[in-house]
């Protein structure tokens, strides 16, 4: 019998991924967006893209502390679809909300420094997701790593720029601030796991917690003939 040629986690991966553009359309088609539908797209594709690179960030720690490796292998799926979601943001804002009017959208994104990050991490993004290929891996060898550490600036770059976009005191926790300042938590949580000793350290306590548990747990002997 031939095995099936994918993972619960890979189908999983690329159902969510496609969820929010499926979702986006059938509420477009059937009249389901807000009353102001251009915001109400730019919104949920940026919230879309961050939970995507939120994900992407999460497969490292997870692989750290449960040893499990295959979330690995969904990084790159979840970090390129965190860029088209990014990059199908970008275009809703420069199409829709300024009819491709150039000279309009800088003066409008010099004006307002969420723009600025935003727009700064977009651009980082680009080269990680082109170089996201193996052939790019091999070609660039060690500088291929160091590239995709770029990561470790974009994410706080995104969570400055998506909480800058709500309305609200951030210092009074007053608005729309809340779910912003949950997914700052999450990203500065998983980027310290990936510090090179805090990410040694969570291996050296999973590897022992995990060899203690098999010690209280012993696989029963089984005899034989």
């Amino acid at each position: 019998m031939k095995k099936f040629p994918y993972t619960p986690l890979q189908i999983a991966v690329h159902l969510y991924a496609w969820s929010g553009l499926v979702l986006l359309l059938f509420d477009y088609f059937t009249g389901n967006l807000s009353p102001n539908p251009i915001q109400d797209l730019e919104q949920r594709t940026g919230r879309h893209a961050i939970t995507l690179l939120v994900l992407s960030l999460l497969c490292t720690p997870i692989n750290t502390i449960f040893k499990w490796s295959e979330p690995l292998k969904r990084r790159r799926a979840l970090g390129v679809y965190a860029f088209l979601y990014a990059a199908i943001h970008m275009i809703i804002f420069v199409d829709l909300d300024f009819g491709l009017a150039w000279s309009s959208v800088i003066k409008e994104v010099v004006e307002k420094p969420r723009l600025i990050v935003g727009v700064i991490a977009f651009i980082l993004l680009i080269p990680l997701a082109l170089t996201s290929f193996d052939i790019w891996k091999k070609r660039l060898g060690k500088n291929w790593k160091r590239l995709h550490q770029l990561v470790y600036l974009i994410a706080p770059l995104v969570f400055l720029h998506y909480i800058w976009s709500k309305k609200g005191d951030l210092l009074s926790l007053q608005g729309e601030v809340l779910k912003p300042m949950i997914y700052g938590l999450i990203i500065g949580i998983f980027l310290i796991f990936r510090i090179p000793p805090i990410r040694k350290a969570l291996a050296s306590f999973s590897t022992r917690s995990l060899a203690l548990l098999n010690k209280k747990d012993p696989q029963p002997k089984v005899d034989t003939p």
